[in-house]
């Protein structure tokens, strides 16, 4: 038992090894000659305007969020076919009851961030309008 503990020590060891042995590897290996070329704007090449804390449009994140959660719920649909297959035969009513109900929270949760407006990129103002 000992001798399984002193495996996981020595892989431990080998891997922090090859992590800072490559760092310093590195550190030595590499030019240290700093360039104007190195120090303008990354990839863009025009100079920095303004502070780097710029506000942007939250929707992005809202919209990505919500992919996410459907795509996953989407997905969970796949194993639970190859799973409940052969039950479909003995219990047909049972299984597709559970799989209707998980589906309809989907489509309700669909169905909300639809009304809400969350699925548009610009989202309609609703206060009252200034003419």
């Amino acid at each position: 038992m000992l001798f399984d503990f002193a495996n996981i020590l020595i892989f431990i060891v080998a891997g922090l090894i090859f992590i800072f042995g490559t760092l310093l590897l590195g550190w030595f290996l590499r030019p240290s000659k700093p360039d104007p070329v190195k120090e303008t704007p990354y990839e863009c090449g025009e100079q920095i305007l303004g502070s780097a804390s710029v506000q942007f449009n939250i929707r992005f994140y809202v919209i990505a969020l919500i992919f996410i959660v459907f795509e996953v719920e989407i997905v969970l649909l796949f194993p639970w076919a190859a799973v409940f297959r052969p039950l479909l035969k003995t219990m047909p009513w049972e299984v597709l009851g559970d799989m209707l109900v998980f589906v309809g929270i989907l489509l309700v949760g669909l169905a909300y961030v639809w009304v809400k407006g969350d699925l548009e990129w610009v989202k309609p103002h609703r206060g009252p309008r200034k003419d």
